[in-house]
């Protein structure tokens, strides 16, 4: 019987030098260290910098590999904890924000007309944040070990 290993799962906040921008740096990831990433958000500024937060999945010794070769590669690496929370007393239960939440964390209860949120399902993106009218969807970011 073969032994099951452990997902191992971080988000990283990475910074690309202008130089970085544009090579298949994160693909290799995969490639190179079986690692599974998601894109959670990603932004190139006029200058060409680059900014991308991944989740990561993996082992954990693929995971410390993974990160040692973007370092080598002049990859600014920040692990984060990144958590939504909700501030039931100021959701208006729009619905806004179930339009966008790519898990389906939130969503309607048709019948009491009320949104609905499960944090368990929540990869912590983000889009609901960016869209709640009366900010009741917050980000929770701190530094956590890398």
């Amino acid at each position: 019987m073969q032994d099951v290993v452990k997902a191992y799962r971080k988000i990283v906040h990475l910074s690309f030098p202008p130089e970085s921008s544009g090579k298949p740096i994160v693909c290799n990831l995969t490639k190179l260290f079986d690692l599974t990433f998601n894109i959670l958000q990603a932004s190139i500024s006029s200058r060409q910098e680059g900014s991308l937060i991944l989740e990561l999945t993996g082992s954990e010794e693929n995971y410390h590999k993974g990160v040692d070769y973007l370092k080598e590669h002049d990859i600014s690496v920040q692990a984060i904890a990144q958590k939504i929370s909700r501030d039931d007393d100021l959701c208006i239960d729009c619905g806004v924000c179930t339009a966008l939440c790519p898990t389906h964390a939130l969503y309607m209860d048709r019948e009491k007309r009320t949104c609905l949120f499960d944090s368990e399902k929540c990869t912590a993106c983000g889009k609901c944040t960016r869209v709640c009218p009366v900010n009741a969807m917050n980000i929770q970011i701190s530094e956590s070990d890398m």
